[in-house]
């Protein structure tokens, strides 16, 4: 990976000058920066060193108008570069600036006193030790703090060397997170590389002949000339057609400044802020549960900063959402006025225009945060679990924890397995096992009648459980019903024969769904529509012998899935053909005739499945063909 190095400092205190003498690059590439002589915009610069690797640096802006941009380039780097005219001192902006670098959690940097060929050796004396007094006090405490002069070359040689020894310092051992809680260092959104790749958009500009060019820091794993990444917020998909590192193209990337050539947007959706990715983790959210440093009074307005986006939003801390944890952080909600791109465990910084206190940094912690009666769950306890396992990065923690938190998590559609906590499914265990119980009062309360032990009531007793419990939607609190209605089945804590569900030793009841008969043909049905192109159903109900009856319990039970009047598959076949489907679209845009000829079946069956796929959203049509949609099951 490529170290990704970010100035910082008062305007006019000499960043732009020091990295163009230490790189030859002049990072001012606005025509109004250079005729006013001050950065306005991010810009950037590279460097190569001697042993042939290289650094990247990001020119931040110093004017105190002009700190959203610096953040903008703060946000997506991995060490700071203070800059301090030694005839100047530090001043407004070099502590503000300071105090950015320190809400983000950087532990890694180096001070530079620069114009000390015309301060003297006195007055850059004072001002080292002015700045290292004032690091001590921010997460860059211990840095290195340099002279040199960007006219004459004085120390020049010596930052260069300093330069590696920070890069060593990043990329070595412990260069993460600090350990124990997630505001203690860079979380894994901008720390840690997580698996997926991910590039946060600074510079967006069209190339004759080429089409649109987005830039930003590379993070996470690898990425190669032809993915297909999302674009978040937006939920859209680009291809990448060109990668570009240091003005040079390349096949693939890792992680560090990059440019990439995508297709299949317009310029209009590609703006500073939006995320390319692959991670299914990175959603779109304006609503987030966040760690923060200290706490800040309840509906405090700020400008909330994650990596080069921003926008507006009000900290919510009272009743269920005033969370006081153990180590004197506090939780809390925010609530954006737009949506951003966001994953757990990333960075966020909150700046208000006011007040003493203007500047927080903190971790987010869950980017969808429980809602409705699941709220009953957010306590401090199970809050600070998750902020501990989020600062550990152990995937399986983080899950069991952000389960805990909620109670129940959906799997991304409605077919898709749906996580329940342990204590969540013990008490849906106890209702249907109440349920079952003949005479139980209990299981008439529940909704289900005395005694009654039919699947479709039950799974009824299950969904009134799970949602009063968790505040689950309808359709996936049926589908854990279920699941939980099998588990109790395979434990041998249940009995299901058909549509009978009952305790075992219990007698059967006379349920005409229990008939032997009806069973049978049944089962003769749902075998008969096992195949990727199935019999008309009306046609294969007669020849199976199976009765309206039967073809409803099949449907209600999850045995079959009816998609037209006529056209029925067994959940099988079905779920087989809906996995070829998303594995083909996950590749490139899925068209019905890849489709057909993938399934060798004809298009009469292909649109069937694509529509019922588009209609929710485990699909999404473009013009070039069908790519997985914002509830398609997440993988990998």
């Amino acid at each position: 990976m490529t170290v990704v190095v970010g100035t910082a400092g008062h305007i006019d205190h000499g960043k732009t000058t020091l990295l163009r003498a230490l790189t030859g690059i002049d990072a001012d590439r606005l025509p109004e920066e250079r005729r006013r002589g001050m950065t306005i915009d991010v810009g950037y610069a590279h460097l190569t060193l001697p042993d042939g690797s290289e650094l990247d640096f990001v020119d931040v802006p110093g004017h105190d108008r002009l700190v959203g941009n610096m953040l903008v380039g703060a946000g997506e780097i991995d060490a700071a570069m203070l800059v301090v005219a030694a005839d100047d001192g530090p001043r407004a902006q070099t502590l503000e600036h300071l105090a950015l670098l320190s809400a983000l959690g950087l532990r890694h940097g180096i001070a530079v006193v620069t114009k000390i060929d015309v301060a003297g050796e006195a007055r850059t004396a004072l001002v080292v030790g002015e700045i290292a007094a004032l690091l001590a006090g921010t997460s860059l405490r211990g840095s290195p703090v340099l002279a040199v002069s960007s006219t004459s070359g004085e120390g020049i040689d010596a930052l260069r060397v300093a330069l590696v020894e920070l890069r060593d310092r990043v990329l070595g051992p412990g260069a993460g997170a600090d350990p124990g809680v997630g505001v203690g260092g860079p979380g894994p959104g901008l720390g840690a590389a997580p698996p997926r790749s991910r590039l946060a958009i600074d510079r967006v500009f069209a190339v004759k002949g080429r089409g649109e060019v987005v830039t930003g820091t590379l993070r996470g794993g690898p990425l190669a000339a032809g993915a297909m990444l999302r674009l978040v917020p937006g939920d859209r998909v680009v291809r990448v057609r060109e990668i570009q590192v240091h003005g040079a193209a390349v096949t693939s990337a890792v992680a560090g400044r990059t440019a990439l050539n995508v297709s299949g947007e317009s310029r209009a959706s590609l703006h500073r802020g939006v995320v390319l990715t692959d991670d299914p983790a990175v959603m779109a959210s304006d609503r987030w549960l966040v760690q923060l440093e200290t706490a800040w009074p309840d509906r405090t307005r700020a400008r909330v900063h994650l990596g080069t986006a921003a926008a507006d939003g009000t900290l919510s801390r009272s009743g269920r959402d005033a969370l006081d944890l153990p180590d004197g952080s506090a939780g809390a909600i925010v609530r954006l006025a737009a949506p951003l791109a966001v994953a757990a465990g990333d960075r966020l910084v909150l700046r208000r225009l006011t007040g003493s206190d203007r500047i927080v940094g903190g971790v987010v912690l869950d980017g969808s945060p429980a809602r409705g009666v699941a709220r009953r769950r957010q306590t401090p306890d199970r809050v600070w679990a998750l902020a501990a396992t989020l600062a550990l990065g152990e995937t399986a923690a983080i899950e069991a924890a952000r389960l805990d938190l909620h109670g129940a998590l959906p799997g991304g559609n409605g077919t898709a397995r749906v996580s329940v906590a342990p204590d969540v499914g013990s008490a849906v265990d106890e209702a249907l096992l109440s349920a079952a119980r003949p005479g139980d009062a209990a299981a008439g309360a529940g909704g289900a009648g005395a005694g009654s032990n039919s699947l479709t009531r039950m799974r009824a007793v299950a969904t009134r459980a799970l949602r009063r419990l968790t505040g689950l939607d309808r359709t996936s609190a049926s589908v854990a019903g279920t699941a939980a209605i099998d588990r109790l089945v395979a434990d041998g804590r249940l009995i299901r024969k058909g549509a009978e569900v009952r305790l075992p030793g219990a007698a059967s009841t006379s349920s005409p769904a229990a008939d032997p008969m009806l069973q049978a043909s049944m089962d003769r049905l749902e075998a008969a529509l096992d195949v990727p192109a199935p019999p008309p159903l009306a046609a294969a109900a007669r020849a199976a012998g199976c009765p309206p009856a039967g073809v409803r319990e099949l449907e209600r039970s999850g045995r079959i899935v009816v998609l037209e009047p006529d056209l029925a598959y067994a959940m099988s076949a079905y779920r087989a053909l809906v996995a070829q489907a998303l594995a083909l679209a996950a590749r490139e845009p899925l068209t019905p005739a890849t489709l057909r000829d993938a399934t060798g079946t004809s298009r009469k069956y292909v649109m069937a499945i694509l529509e019922d796929l588009d209609r929710r959203a485990i699909l999404r049509r473009t013009p070039d063909g069908h790519v997985p949609g914002p509830r398609a099951p997440q993988t990998g």
